[in-house]
């Protein structure tokens, strides 16, 4: 209310004394009180109500007075007279703050601008200074401070020349006149690299000085005095004035003996202690002094690497006899590296890696030291073991030697790549280029001993020789016992083939008995030959074989071709490639000549005299030559997709060889198919012989029946075939089921028996012609054809035979029907059949009826 004195502003202004205010003291408030991150402004206005109550009024009975509103009013009026001197305060603060950064933000600008104007100053006169040394604008000053640099650093040179060449004159004097070097004595015991250095240049210097100056020192050999060059020696009437009493040589070469010793042994107390500094410090002295060739060798050859390893290196080759039995059979997986030399390969890397960290660190010039440490790791320990390791696998056998090569190459091969790949001294960076060339070449010196010249294709082709003339060999034995004298022209064109069979026989046999062939080498080709041991010393004539062995084999014609995949392999791998296409034309030579020659065409051979034995016999032909066929079909598709596949690829890189491939690759096919289709030909025209034999038994009065015949009137009737057609039908069914043995079906299938149909339908129809027919004989005719149709047509025959079966049964239809249907039936199939069948074709089986002479017929005939 106006005019009083609210209470709320009493006690903002006074201090309250306890007990003695009838009214609730309102609290007090500052900028911290409402700056407070947990300032709420629902909690101030509560906590202002609850202030504004008194205690005793809070709570009571249900009848006290109504609601006073005063105290309320008179806590508002407070706080807002409160919340207004607060703000006045803040305001007054923010406008001495404002002031405050509007000072300070002139004072920041005019320091800038200060700042700004001394750099200014700084940079024009940096400018000025440039271009006065520079010289720009005419101005000498620049070229005359560099000229005044120059001159100065040439004379710091004269001086320091002129006090080592005082010093070289001194410690010659001292040398030539006292017979001592204390001078460089002094330096040498100094320590420190650069004192070394110059010790081992001024010695130096001193040994050309002596070979000038003092000749006589020179010139001693084995105490004599010897006159080089026209000069007087000690004896001469001058010799006095020359002669000293010390030889310098002698002083000045124990000197710098003394010093590489002291440099050594340092360095050799630094490796031990794995101080690389100082190991770097002594090589570079070394270097200085000698090339390094002192210390590369003492670090290479006292290497801890070389000692552990000297025994083992050289050691026999043991490991177990299973290993060397895989690595000697043709038909297991190469078991990979010798042992001991994967041993030591895994070795080398580790060392080399871990070497090269220590050679980085202790030599200045590490890719030379690097260099020397592969050279001798690889020309020492790895070349040792290899020969060691070659040398146990030629006792075992030839493809145990070049197995065991062909694994060392690679497993050397992937060392060789590991190192280049970790880089060595460059390490992490790539590898450099002279230690690449270092590893390829120490890697080309490791097997070019074998694989110079024809050396490995040479070893490569003796290897298969005996794999192939062990496997073939009962194969050999079994056919060179049936060869015979030649008798016939195709005999004699097969007798080439009989030479280089015995030749071959000759020839493995002739290795068998050899004294270089090794106890266990014999034992694998012997075990190949599938021969015992007790049967090594029979005769060729007592070692027992079957008909199996003469028989082709496919599984053994897969195993050649096998070995042969190896042995390419092998070549690509360890010739290099450079004489990849003459390599391939020697193995495919020895594959013709084992399979194609010795193997296929002497089956072939053996099955067409065979062939030519049954033109001439009396009995039934055996065609169970024409089993060996199918196999002989299959090994030469194996044998032609080998070479198309693998040999003449890999020889495309030289075009005459490989023309050369193709051609004589082509003779051979041509050669063997011409012997098959003779062997197919001859067994067509015996097949044939052997029908008309068959049909020549037929009786004349087998399709002339009589009812009043021996076995009552109707026994004809219960006859289905005729004998004659029964024994030609199951000749045939017997030719067919080994056919379909012989050969796969194919065009070539279809094709034979075909030529077999034809000529089988040719003489029936032939066979028709001879023979008297009746009425009943017709109907027998009819029963015969019908059994030849059924059996042809089980056959897998041409399309162009069809018509062929048509004629056959027309033929029969022509004994049984009456003139009239035969008249109407002639005219139908005549122009139907036209194109294989002729009117003129009809006369001969019409005039073999009984009836032929009737009327009815005649009439028939007179339209033929």
């Amino acid at each position: 209310m106006p005019g009083t004195i609210s209470p709320a502003s009493s006690v903002s202004r006074h201090t309250p004394q306890p007990g003695r205010s009838i009214f609730p003291q309102a609290p007090t408030y500052t900028l911290d009180t409402f700056s407070s991150r947990d300032f709420i402004v629902k909690d101030f206005v509560e906590a202002l109500s609850d202030s504004a109550i008194p205690p005793n009024r809070r709570s009571g009975p249900s009848n006290q007075a109504a609601f006073d509103p005063k105290p309320l009013i008179r806590s508002f009026e407070h706080a807002l007279n409160r919340m207004s001197e607060l703000s006045g305060e803040l305001e007054t603060r923010e406008n001495e703050l404002s002031g405050a950064v509007r000072r300070a933000e002139a004072q920041h600008i005019s320091n800038v601008q200060t700042l700004g104007k001394k750099l200014d100053q700084t940079i024009d006169s940096f400018n000025r200074l440039d271009s006065s040394l520079s010289g720009d604008n005419h101005d000498e000053g620049g070229n005359a401070v560099v000229k005044i640099g120059e001159r100065l650093e040439e004379l710091d040179r004269q001086r320091t020349r002129a006090q080592d060449t005082k010093f070289l004159i001194q410690c010659w004097v001292e040398v030539s006149e006292r017979g001592e070097l204390f001078l460089l004595e002094d330096i040498r015991r100094q320590g420190g690299g650069d004192s070394k250095v110059r010790c081992a240049n001024i010695a130096r210097q001193l040994t050309k000085i002596s070979q000038r100056l003092d000749p006589d020192s020179w010139s001693h050999m084995n105490g004599n005095v010897k006159i080089t060059n026209g000069g007087k020696g000690t004896n001469s009437p001058d010799g006095d004035n020359r002669k000293r009493n010390h030889n310098t040589r002698e002083l000045i070469e124990k000197f710098l003996e003394t010093l590489e010793k002291d440099l050594l042994k340092s360095f050799d107390e630094f490796y031990r202690r794995e101080n690389f500094e100082g190991m770097r410090e002594c090589a570079k002295v070394l270097y200085d002094f000698n090339g390094g060739a002192s210390v590369i060798g003492s670090f290479v050859n006292q290497h801890q690497f070389f000692i552990d390893r000297s025994q083992l290196i050289t050691e026999d080759v043991v490991g177990d006899t299973e290993t060397w039995e895989r690595l000697a059979d043709p038909d297991s997986e190469p078991p990979g590296v010798e042992s001991s030399l994967q041993s030591l390969i895994d070795d080398v890397k580790i060392v080399v890696q871990e070497e090269s960290i220590i050679i980085k660190r202790a030599f200045p010039y590490c890719e030379q030291v690097m260099g020397r440490f592969l050279q001798r790791i690889f020309q020492q320990s790895i070349q040792q073991r290899l020969e060691t390791v070659l040398e146990k696998a030629n006792t075992i056998s030839s493809l145990a030697f070049l197995r065991s090569l062909q694994a060392a190459r690679s497993c050397i091969s992937t060392l060789i790549d590991d190192l280049k790949a970790h880089g060595l001294t460059a390490h992490p960076e790539p590898i450099s280029s002279q230690i690449t060339v270092i590893l390829d070449q120490q890697f080309d010196d490791l097997f070019v001993p074998y694989s110079f010249g024809s050396l490995y294709i040479e070893r490569e082709k003796r290897s298969l020789e005996e794999l192939y003339s062990s496997l073939l060999f009962k194969f050999t034995i079994f056919h060179s016992r049936k060869r015979k004298i030649p008798t016939t022209f195709m005999k004699s064109l097969a007798r080439s083939g009989g030479e280089i069979l015995a030749a071959t026989r000759d020839a493995y046999v002739e290795r068998l008995d050899s004294s270089d062939l090794t106890p266990a080498q014999k034992a694998m080709l012997l075990r190949l030959a599938g021969l015992k041991e007790s049967e090594n010393a029979k005769a060729q004539t007592e070692i027992d074989v079957s008909d199996d062995d003469g028989v082709l084999d496919t599984a053994n014609a897969k195993r050649m071709l096998k070995w042969l995949a190896e042995a390419v392999g092998r070549g690509l791998e360890l010739s290099g490639g450079n004489e990849t296409a003459k390599e391939i034309h020697v193995l495919l030579n020895l594959l013709l000549t084992s399979m194609a020659e010795i193997y296929i065409e002497t089956a072939i051979d053996a099955a067409n005299e065979n062939a030519v034995s049954q033109e001439y016999s009396k009995n039934e032909p055996d065609f169970s030559y024409l089993s060996n066929l199918r196999s002989a079909f299959t090994i030469m598709h194996l044998m032609i997709t080998c070479i198309r596949t693998m040999l003449v690829p890999l020889a495309s890189s030289n075009i005459s060889i490989r023309r050369e491939i193709e051609k004589i690759t082509t003779l051979t096919m041509n050669r063997m198919e011409e012997k098959v289709n003779s062997i197919i030909q001859r067994t067509v025209d015996v097949a044939l012989a052997w029908v008309a034999k068959l049909l020549a038994t037929q009786k004349k009065n087998d399709f002339r029946p009589r009812d009043d015949g021996p076995g009552g009137g109707g026994a004809w009737q219960e006859m289905l075939q005729t004998p004659t057609c029964l024994s030609v039908f199951t000749f045939l069914m017997r030719l067919h089921s080994l056919v379909l043995t012989a050969f796969a079906p194919s065009a070539n299938l279809t094709s034979f028996l075909t030529e077999v149909a034809l000529g089988v339908r040719t003489a029936l129809l032939e066979h028709f012609k001879k023979f008297q027919v009746n009425a009943a004989g017709g109907l027998m005719i009819t029963k015969d054809i019908t059994k030849y149709i059924e059996l042809l047509r089980g056959w897998d025959l041409e399309p162009s035979f069809e018509p062929s079966f048509e004629v056959l049964t027309e033929i029969g239809n022509m004994f049984v029907i009456g003139p009239d249907a035969l008249r109407e039936r002639l005219r139908e199939k005549g122009a139907a059949l036209g194109g294989l069948w002729e009117k003129g074709d009809m006369r001969p089986y019409v005039l073999r009826r009984d009836d032929a002479g009737s009327v009815g017929i005649q009439s028939v005939l007179s339209a033929l």
